[in-house]
């Protein structure tokens, strides 16, 4: 556990280092989101029927930002090496950097969407939703993004590729999140779309991590 304690605590160093980085992707989101209305239309009424799908879009394209740098470095300078020589294990390893990528990534657009949702003119039971929405699917979107980066490790034309394997897992998330925003603002349960949510983050945390590890491994011994 201290080891797992350690590396989340020297990430999030290194994170906090480089702010210019750390909040390139907020700042990427916030433009998106303020830029619409200009393209668009100011009228409240037409703004929040669009403004779950809009913001939930700028928090998947902001997630694309950085997105080859996960497990790059540690890859140039040895430590993955490492974390296979590991007594505690990779897979304990890989959790460790899931959650402070998450911290440092999906926790800022989760804090920041109430903002956000204000601004496109987003009632309170609505910004509630999308703000539990996004707390369960940012999760989702770190460990895709793990994934994808550590599938493409080492190859040259990595961030097309991650993007190309991204995008498409994006969707169903896109649909369920964006509904239960819909769905809020016409007054009607939304408890299904939570819950499907909730249950592609349950088989995310079983079954990704795993998969990070394996597609490292395999890596390592090519």
């Amino acid at each position: 556990m201290s080891l797992f304690i350690s590396l989340v605590r020297t990430d999030l160093n290194i994170a906090f280092q480089h702010r210019g980085e750390l909040l390139q992707p907020l700042w990427f989101m916030a433009l998106v989101v303020a830029l619409f209305p200009l393209g668009i239309s100011p009228e409240a009424e037409q703004l929040r029927q669009l403004a779950g799908g809009v913001i939930w879009i700028a928090a998947l394209l902001a997630s694309l930002l950085g997105l080859e740098a996960v497990f790059q470095h540690d890859d140039k300078c040895g430590r993955l090496e490492q974390w296979l020589l590991a007594d505690c294990g990779m897979l304990k390893l890989i959790a460790a950097r899931l959650l402070s990528r998450w911290l440092v990534s999906g926790l800022p657009i989760v804090l920041i969407s109430p903002l956000l949702g204000i601004w496109l003119q987003l009632q309170l039971d609505a910004l509630v939703v999308l703000s539990l929405s996004l707390l369960l699917g940012t999760p989702i979107m770190t460990m895709l993004c793990a994934l994808a980066a550590a599938l493409t490790l080492g190859s040259r034309q990595a961030s097309t590729l991650m993007s190309l394997l991204v995008a498409p897992l994006y969707v169903p998330l896109l649909i369920f999140a964006t509904s239960a925003v819909r769905e809020t603002q016409a007054g009607t349960q939304v408890d299904m779309q939570l819950l499907l949510i909730t249950a592609m983050l349950v088989l995310a945390l079983t079954l990704i991590p795993p998969a990070v590890a394996v597609a490292l491994n395999i890596h390592l011994r090519e």
